[in-house]
């Protein structure tokens, strides 16, 4: 590139911090409702926006806040943080008082705003940001052009051109992170902030988890025998999500969503599943007066016939309900053994193996925990203690998973409503040991009380 065929560029119209005509206060609010709320776009805008792309002062310093939240932690504010992010912004004063009506009248609409066209949005972004970067390119091209340093032109132009989506999901620039990763576990030692982690919904149990729960990008596994109470544990934790205030999707490949709500019913009013209809009334007053306590998030039941269900099946599903505004924090599948991979190959083990990595991904891309549960083989269902080696079909599905949890049980302790948990595999912490557990299987209570380690 010449000086004069520099001169005689035509620059486009936007400067690098304006706003494009086509970013109207819609478009704009939908943005800032996704930086806020879906942290996949985040890592895959990383660095793109900029806190004067939006008209709305309100908008564009809650932006500010929530792209920093994401620089230190690789992730948006959940529901729960948000309040104190405000606050703390409030009192140092990144936000004026007299914005304070305006940003919260503006984050009550954009925090229950539909997220949808997540794709679509990128890809406007990324217009906008490469449109912006060339144009600043060109401009100061022309002063390097004056001084004959057409390297560095070359070397921003190149640069410009690179500008897109974040393919490296989010990369971490290890020895600079020091000083974050410090702050980070203050704050979480402090309390300002809590671990991401999805809630057992039994703190005895959550702080044998690296995450202080489920792991969200990570997959979860329950083995057990047949009728071990494998579903009866999925069920659990996902009702104990939800009254967590988490919002939980349980998509069942083996028992009718009738059941599985049945049995939620027996767990949380304390009656026997028998007994559920000889005294319905007073099962749903104590319903009532059990969803009246706290904030309670969704929990969404869906039902497939065996063998259907396709991981990809499973993401729509996921994308609808983001659509309509719901991010869930826990994905159940109910169970992944007996899902159908995206393409036969005739190898059950192969086959196996791409569903449980499709799942992994899934929990990936959209943040969330996914739980699942899988069969011991004939030798585990035998044995006092299912260990990871018991696994049927696919030893691959040990090292898919995060974490591998087995269910024991010898019929004195069934008698005796007692089980064991098996720490088989875990990625990031221990394994090795049981915790003994306390159960009520006739009010499908998986988990009353956890009784000790051995």
């Amino acid at each position: 590139m010449t000086e004069a065929t520099l001169a005689e560029v035509e620059a486009p119209k936007i400067l690098d911090d304006e706003v494009p005509a086509e970013f109207d206060p819609a478009f704009q609010a939908r943005l800032l409702s996704l930086s806020m709320r879906d942290t996949m776009f985040m890592q895959r805008v990383d660095g793109l926006l900029k806190p004067t792309y939006f008209e709305n002062e309100a908008h564009a310093a809650m932006f500010s806040l929530a792209a920093e939240h994401f620089a230190k932690y690789r992730a948006c504010p959940s529901d729960t943080i948000w309040p104190v992010l405000l606050k703390e912004a409030r009192e140092t004063k990144k936000l004026r008082k007299d914005m304070m009506d305006e940003v919260k009248t503006a984050a009550k609409r954009v925090l229950t705003e539909p997220l949808a066209d997540r794709d679509f949005m990128i890809e406007k972004v990324c217009d906008f940001a490469k449109r912006a970067a060339i144009h600043k390119a060109l401009l100061d091209a022309v002063g390097y052009a004056e001084k004959g340093d057409y390297a560095r032109i070359d070397k921003d132009m190149r640069i410009a051109l690179d500008v897109g989506t974040a393919d490296d999901i989010g990369g971490i620039d290890y020895w600079e992170g020091i000083e974050e990763r410090t702050e980070y576990r203050v704050a979480i030692a402090t309390g300002v902030i809590t671990r991401d982690g999805i809630t057992t919904g039994y703190s005895d149990l959550d702080k044998y988890l690296y995450h202080k729960g489920w792991g969200r990008k990570e997959l979860s596994v329950i083995m057990g025998a047949a009728k071990a109470g494998k579903s009866m544990s999925l069920g659990e934790f996902s009702k104990n999500a939800s009254l967590a205030g988490l919002n939980v999707l349980y998509a069942s490949c083996e028992v009718a969503g009738r059941i599985i709500a049945d049995r939620t019913d027996a767990n949380v009013s304390d009656t026997a599943v028998k007994a559920l209809e000889t005294s319905p009334h007073e099962v749903a007053e104590r319903l009532k007066r059990r969803k009246a306590v706290g904030k309670i998030g969704k929990f969404i039941i869906h039902e497939f016939p065996s063998g259907t269900l396709k991981p990809s099946a499973l993401r729509r599903l996921v994308q609808r309900y983001r659509n309509r505004g719901i991010i869930f924090d826990l994905i159940v599948p109910d169970y992944a053994d007996i899902m159908q991979p995206e393409i036969y190959t005739g190898d059950r083990t192969e086959d196996m193996r791409t569903i449980y990595l499709d799942l992994r991904a899934l929990a990936h891309e959209e943040n969330a925990a996914v739980l699942t549960a899988t069969q011991t083989n004939r030798e585990g269902a035998k044995a006092t203690t299912a260990k990871m080696t018991d696994i049927a079909e696919d030893f691959n599905k040990v090292r898919t998973a995060d974490i591998l949890l087995s269910i024991n049980s010898t019929s004195e302790e069934r008698a005796a409503g007692e089980a064991r948990l098996f720490f088989a595999a875990s990625r990031n912490s221990r394994d090795g040991f049981s915790l003994r557990i306390k159960q009520d299987r006739e009010k499908m209570k998986f988990l009353t009380k956890i009784l000790g380690e051995e």
